[in-house]
């Protein structure tokens, strides 16, 4: 049984890496250009630091819905748009885990 248990921790931090490295390659091709490549912001365009999975999820969900948040709402939303629920899920995994 705990054997079990060991196995299945390992296979979920291994999913979780894997998830927070296909998040990096999304982010590194899309998101950096605003938000800056340490996720900190860049002019008007917010950081992402300090954000937990929960608020990262919603809000791209939110802009995928076509959903007014701020005032970049207009520019996030067709970014959003192009996001599968595996791309919002990877990406939340990278800036919550590897940049904060």
């Amino acid at each position: 049984m705990l054997l079990m248990v060991l196995v299945s921790a390992m296979a979920a931090d291994q999913a979780s890496a894997e998830d927070a490295a296909e998040g990096e390659a999304l982010y590194q091709e899309v998101c950096r250009n605003c938000h800056g490549p340490s996720g900190r912001g860049l002019a008007s365009f917010p950081g992402l630091l300090g954000h937990d999975v929960d608020f990262i999820v919603s809000r791209l969900e939110t802009y995928r819905a076509g959903e007014r948040v701020g005032g970049n709402s207009a520019l996030m939303m067709p970014v959003a748009a192009e996001l599968s629920d595996e791309e919002i899920a990877n990406l939340a995994a990278y800036i919550t885990e590897d940049l904060n």
